[in-house]
């Protein structure tokens, strides 16, 4: 984290804050960077104060932040410019965000996901249940799990509920008919085609 200037560094920034007549600009505060904002008064705007931030001279432009705080200070956004306890305060509380952000970030990775390989998901356990929860169940009856409702009477016929059903709704098309989209086609209806000419008719006047 980021320290407060030295004791001189603070002395020397409290005579440079003191608003003198022959000052051109005047200091108002600075940030754990090293870095100080001043305000002058704008000549073109009268009344009012000009607001500007000096960086490092050994600091590349690049490499410069300026915190959200001062950036409202600068764009006249914010009236009084924000003290050093809030500064660190705000520092602390970006260490705070960036370890509970880690923390979710692992407990995110630890769930399964539909994109691991299949021998290294997480398979979940299944709950126990008793025998008699489930209806019993033939494998002559049962289709992947699904119990038929036709069931084989005395005389050979297939039922459903009591009432007889045909045969062919559950087997299928008779083997002798065969499939309309099964059988191929020997051409196609816009084969024959020809364009012919376009011949326009007479106008008509209106009256």
């Amino acid at each position: 984290m980021a320290s407060p200037p030295g004791a001189l560094r603070q002395l020397w920034y409290k005579w440079k804050k003191i608003k003198l007549p022959w000052r051109r600009q005047t200091l108002v505060g600075f940030d754990l960077a090293g870095n100080t904002f001043w305000e002058f008064r704008d000549v073109l705007r009268s009344g009012r104060m000009r607001r500007i931030a000096k960086y490092p001279s050994t600091a590349y432009h690049s490499d410069v932040k300026v915190t959200p705080q001062w950036m409202q200070w600068l764009r006249h956004t914010r009236e009084d410019p924000p003290s050093l306890e809030e500064q660190q305060q705000d520092v602390v509380r970006q260490i705070q965000m960036r370890q509970l952000a880690q923390l979710a970030d692992e407990r995110w990775a630890a769930k399964p996901s539909a994109l691991d390989r299949p021998d290294t998901q997480q398979m979940p356990e299944l709950q126990s249940s008793s025998p008699a929860d489930y209806g019993v169940q033939t494998e002559s009856d049962s289709i992947e799990g699904v119990t038929s409702s036709a069931r084989t009477t005395e005389d050979g016929t297939r039922s459903r509920n009591g009432n007889n059903v045909d045969e062919s709704s559950i087997k299928g098309p008779a083997k002798g008919k065969e499939s309309p989209w099964n059988t191929p086609q020997t051409s196609n209806p816009g084969d024959d085609f020809q364009p012919q000419a376009w011949t326009p008719g007479s106008a008509q006047r209106r009256g």
